[in-house]
């Protein structure tokens, strides 16, 4: 049996767009059988464990969703097989301005999301992190 995912906006539900598409879905359901795949909240570092380009948001983002990309690859997983993720910032204005960068990689998925504003991350120069769980067909 193969994974089926469905992605849905419940009626009455106001959905969030950016870019022409909804942000996120509200509801993510998984049936079937399969690999569950859970990545650890990933940060703007870069190979040696440095932060990249402290202040800009929008570069963070990039690292963050290059490694988490590369994460999904290690797992055999896509980003059409992300169903949720949980994104925290250290400045939720920034992050808005950034919409675009995120829908280029989770565009194809819409996974149910959360995002969280928090005073301080791992370190005093990263302000986003994110964390993801996907799902793939075994």
């Amino acid at each position: 049996m193969t994974i089926k995912i469905e992605r849905f906006q419940p009626d009455g539900m106001n959905v969030r767009m950016s870019h022409g598409q909804p942000s996120y879905s509200h509801v993510v359901t998984v049936s079937g059988s399969g690999k569950l795949v859970y990545i650890a909240g990933q940060l703007a570092r870069d190979i040696d464990g440095n932060c990249v380009r402290k202040g800009d948001m929008r570069a963070q983002l990039e690292q963050t969703f290059q490694n988490l990309d590369r994460c999904l690859k290690a797992a055999g997983a896509s980003w059409a097989d992300v169903v949720k993720t949980n994104t925290y910032v250290t400045d939720f204005d920034e992050f808005q301005k950034c919409g675009d960068v995120r829908i280029r990689y989770l565009g194809v998925a819409t996974p149910t999301s959360t995002t969280v504003g928090v005073t301080r991350l791992a370190g005093p120069d990263f302000m986003v992190e994110i964390e993801a769980v996907a799902v793939v067909s075994s």
